[in-house]
């Protein structure tokens, strides 16, 4: 089997934010992870990831915020992306990006 796309979206919330989210299927797990994901999530500021969710070889399930780096507990990728967009939402909150303005 090879990697199948499961989705490839990008929301673009203003003329200096986006998000783009990327996941595959794929037919081995990325070790040291145990699912069959690999996986994207990040939204840009002014160039620049301010959230991040990923895996990569070597690393495993992982986020991204505030300059630095931490573990993530994948639950399944409804539960990925449940966590992705409240991050994005709490950074925005807390820095001023009142959805309305989209």
């Amino acid at each position: 089997m090879a990697a199948v796309l499961v989705i490839r979206r990008r929301v673009v919330f203003g003329d200096r934010d986006f998000a783009e989210l990327v996941v595959w299927r794929v037919p081995k797990p990325v070790p040291p992870a145990k699912h069959g994901f690999k996986y994207r999530l990040v939204y840009i500021v002014d160039g620049e990831r301010v959230i991040g969710f990923d895996n990569e070889r070597g690393k495993g399930d992982h986020r991204h915020e505030r300059g630095g780096e931490a573990p993530y507990r994948f639950a399944g990728i409804d539960r990925l992306l449940d966590d992705f967009v409240a991050a994005v939402a709490a950074w925005r909150r807390d820095h001023g990006r009142d959805p309305s303005d989209d």
